[in-house]
């Protein structure tokens, strides 16, 4: 067994610095390459306790702990995609995640989608407050965080205190407890937040001693892995190398990979077995994904570790997918473990629901986590761009429910091939949170849409009052002019009187000596009612309602959301009307 180190991933906003902290730490490392010996792989920086230790200096000593954690494994990528394509079967990868947050900016839709995700996966995370040499009047100085913090003007220790706990407050709201890092008292139930510049460099120091700290107090025996065992790792990223044609991007987290391995490694249809030709490695501190970068061959590589595989028949690879070495004898056994592993995610979830596409097997299914959470149903979800299959099997739903006649992509694109299509909405963003918030925007405003048109076949509640000496006819049909005290009256709405007698309808309706079909409460205009006598069933100064049959009423209650104040007013004294004839008159 070996102790290998921990997966940190780096989370944020964009352009909150997560890459400009690594970068600076990188520096500052390259400076004593001889005692750092760090190696850049896959978006990852290898960080040798050594550097560690040189960069920390006697901070370290306040741990008060032995240190065994060989050092620590840096996973940086925009937002969160790093995170949920370092997905594993059950969870995630990352050990702990470092949150990173503009001082000025505070928490943006991005932080809070990386929230929720840390949320899900049950991922321990810190805070590191970056940009702190952005504030007014900011002293940089080359001394420890909290001395420097001190030895600030008060205006600005006040502001750093109120920044601080303005996102106390809100992670708070959130349900997480945070505390500055020298003020927290159980790092089991608190959130350590580190005030830092990735700019000058203050504050660093601290962040990785309460990386390290927590990582060696808390995670050693879950750290422990077996080198001389099989690899398994996830797949970051597939692509096209020039010299070298198609290469997998992985992240070894538990074994051991040589070169000539056969691995077995999932895909959208069935997972593949192919044989490993050649382990790339990136030469010291060059990043995996630059073009310009060299690679030296390795003949074998152990957790925890980034590496750039090459091997033939990988073209249906994805991102996110699970990727194990195996003997010649388990390629069956290892491919049925896998197969389920995906079709854990990459499921047909519920007989109704909408469709959903990412980019990567870790962002679907923390789409679907994020969904289930609000008890969105998924109908189907998978991989890729949004294809005209997709836009067919959204389109069966619209006549069973139009609010489910709905396609949600995250970080994906329509295929070319698809150049219209009906009775199908599509929503993408690249932002989760943001694609949820637009997707129930979209629902809630489909949804009164689809009921207005409900109503507009019921008849409403409306008051009016027959004007004296507007007498224009006195039947056949009487015609009267009238005042609408409540509501809106339309051509062909019954009437009833005070007793809740249906004795007429409303046969046209004018105003100025043109015909309108409907006119609201203010307005007084002329109507022509069939079936009454003026001087008999009604008379100059009578208050007729609408005549709400008992159905229509039962409706009305089901959208009342969609009735005005007063209308909702005049319903109650209908019902109140036909109540009197009829205890339980649409209840």
């Amino acid at each position: 067994m070996k102790l290998r180190q921990p997966i940190i991933t780096f989370m944020g906003h964009i352009d909150h610095g997560k890459t400009s902290l690594q970068d600076f730490i990188r520096q500052t490392s390259t400076a004593q390459q001889e005692a750092g010996k760090i190696t850049q792989h896959i978006g990852c920086s290898n960080i040798t306790l050594e550097t560690v230790k040189k960069i920390c200096g006697n901070l370290l000593d306040t741990l008060k702990l032995k240190l065994t954690i060989p050092g620590l494994l840096f996973i940086d990528s925009p937002g969160h995609a790093a995170f949920t394509s370092l997905r594993k079967r059950g969870g995630n990868l990352a050990d702990i995640a470092i949150l990173v947050i503009d001082i000025n900016e505070g928490i943006m839709l991005q932080t809070l989608e990386c929230i929720d995700i840390l949320k899900q996966y049950k991922t321990p995370f810190i805070i590191s407050l970056n940009k702190i040499d952005l504030i007014p009047g900011w002293q940089p100085k080359n001394i420890f965080l909290i001395q420097n913090i001190q030895s600030q003007s008060e205006t600005i220790q006040k502001f750093l205190d109120t920044k601080l706990y303005e996102l106390v407050g809100k992670l708070s709201e959130l349900g997480f407890n945070a505390e500055r890092f020298d003020r927290i008292e159980d790092h089991t139930k608190q959130i350590a937040i580190i005030p830092t510049s990735a700019k000058t460099g203050e504050g660093i120091q601290e962040l990785l001693m309460v990386l390290t700290g927590l990582a060696q107090k808390f995670m050693e025996q879950s750290l422990n892995v077996n080198i001389d065992g099989n690899a398994k790792g996830t797949v970051l990223e597939v692509k096209e190398d020039k010299g070298i044609g198609k290469t997998m991007d992985v992240i070894i987290y538990d074994g051991t990979l040589k070169k000539n391995d056969v691995v077995v490694i999932g895909t959208l249809d069935e997972p593949i077995a192919t044989k490993v030709k050649a382990l790339l490695e990136p030469l010291p501190l060059k990043d995996i994904s630059d073009k310009k970068t060299k690679f030296v061959n390795a003949s074998k590589v152990s957790a925890a570790t980034g590496i750039k595989i090459s091997a033939p028949d990988i073209e249906n690879v994805v991102a996110g997918m699970p990727l194990r070495s195996c003997m010649k004898n388990e390629i069956e056994k290892v491919k049925q473990e896998i197969k389920k592993e995906v079709e854990e995610v990459i499921i047909e979830t519920d007989k109704e629901g909408i469709v959903i596409k990412a980019d990567s097997l870790g962002s679907l299914e923390a789409l679907i986590k994020l969904l289930k959470e609000k008890n969105i149903p998924v109908k189907r979800a998978s991989i890729g761009s949004i294809s005209k299959k997709d836009i067919s099997d959204a389109s069966i739903n619209y006549e069973k429910d139009p609010l489910n006649s709905i396609i949600l992509g995250f970080n994906v694109k329509l295929t070319p091939d698809i150049i219209a299509y009906q009775n199908v909405k599509v929503l993408t963003n690249n932002v989760i949170y943001k694609l949820i918030e637009d997707f129930e925007k979209y629902k809630e405003e489909e949804k009164q849409l689809l009921e207005s048109h409900k109503i507009e076949f019921l008849v409403r509640p409306c008051k009016l009052q027959i004007l004296k000496g507007y007498i224009f006819r006195q039947n056949n049909p009487a015609v009267v002019g009238v005042d609408v005290l409540e509501g809106k009256i339309k051509v062909d709405i019954p009437l009833m009187k005070k007793d809740g007698k249906k004795i007429t309808e409303i046969k046209s309706i004018q105003e100025n000596q043109k015909n309108i079909n409907e006119a609201e409460k203010g307005k007084q205009v002329a109507i022509s009612l069939p079936k009454v006598t003026v001087g008999r069933q009604i008379n100059e100064g009578d208050i007729l309602y609408s005549a709400v049959p008992e159905g229509d009423f039962m409706k009305l209650k089901e959208l009342k959301g969609l009735l005005s104040e007063e209308e909702k007013s005049i319903l109650k004294e209908i019902a109140e009307i036909m109540r009197k004839k009829n205890l339980v008159w649409g209840v």
